[in-house]
């Protein structure tokens, strides 16, 4: 893995075969369901090879939910949820990694969803650089953070017999991203 800072300005787009967006919610309290954006794009521009204040940008659409429930995926697409008809993507702007320590970072930027921006923190592991067998460049990330759904509008809820909610109000985000010379 390389850790120079050296001057080395770079365009870099996710690898999408090679990436995966997931989000973690509670359910009935005791359960946790796990869901995918299965289509997204994004770009990284970075001035040196380690990454330290890369400038990030990032899309997923809506409409490419999956949470191996065709019926929970349509409720999560509609109004109750992401509105996916009028806001059919959820965007990452603005965003800027900074190095912490080590191979950490924080990732600042704007998340919007469902035409609410606020600004996120997301912990990254930069898990370094490497040519695959075609001599194409690939960096690898591992991007974690959380945010409470309502604050972006996804309000909708039911209570159970017992009087608790049916889904969670925290969103765990679990990304493994890897990149590829643009």
């Amino acid at each position: 893995m390389s850790t120079s800072t050296a001057a080395v300005a770079q365009q870099w787009a996710l690898d999408t075969a090679h990436t995966e967006v997931q989000f973690k919610v509670k359910h009935l309290v005791i359960s946790t369901v796990t869901g995918a954006f299965k289509s997204f794009s994004g770009t990284v521009n970075t001035e040196n090879e380690n990454f330290d204040q890369a400038e990030v940008n990032f899309q997923l659409d809506v409409n490419s939910i999956d949470t191996n429930n065709t019926d929970r995926d349509n409720h999560l697409k509609s109004a109750d949820f992401f509105a996916a008809d009028e806001f059919p993507q959820i965007t990452f702007s603005n965003g800027i990694l900074k190095l912490v320590k080590d191979e950490e970072y924080a990732l600042n930027g704007d998340l919007t969803i469902r035409g609410v921006t606020h600004p996120i923190t997301l912990a990254v592991t930069f898990n370094g650089t490497m040519k695959d067998p075609w001599g194409n460049m690939k960096a690898g990330f591992e991007i974690t953070g959380k945010l409470n759904r309502k604050d972006y509008g996804l309000n909708w809820n039911a209570i159970t017999e017992a009087g608790g909610m049916l889904v969670g109000e925290e969103v765990k985000l679990v990304i493994n991203a890897q990149l590829a010379v643009a």
